[in-house]
């Protein structure tokens, strides 16, 4: 602009415009990274909610080395972790009686069951 000349009212008015304007794009890409969170953290939540759905009723989970059992698990345990495989109701009960494989303190496959320790 010139040096020269004083700024006018409308010059002050269309500066302002484009202040409110630069804000505005501001505050909206803040919110459109707001809703794109929210929408990752959404997905995430309907995948850990559908992989529980198709989760075994009961699980037994392995150590490291993949022969002996760890824990056994209700299915669905967010205990489990990945080395957990999916077993029916009767080797779960035998797991927990016979073999001497602790229950998850966190789901406590052992009362849902009914066998106590």
């Amino acid at each position: 602009m010139n040096e020269d000349r004083p700024l006018t009212r409308l010059d002050m008015l269309r500066f302002a415009r484009r202040v409110v304007e630069h804000q505005a794009a501001r505050q909206l890409a803040l919110m459109d990274r707001w809703i794109a969170d929210e929408e990752r953290r959404e997905a995430e939540r309907q995948r850990r909610l559908a992989a529980r759905q198709n989760a075994p009723e009961w699980a037994v989970e392995h150590g490291l080395n993949g022969r002996s059992a760890v824990y056994v698990h209700v299915g669905g345990c967010t205990g489990a972790g990945g080395r957990a495989k999916g077993v029916g109701r009767e080797q779960a009960v035998r797991a927990l009686t016979e073999a001497g494989v602790p229950a998850c303190p966190l789901c406590r496959p052992d009362t849902a069951l009914g066998i106590l320790e």
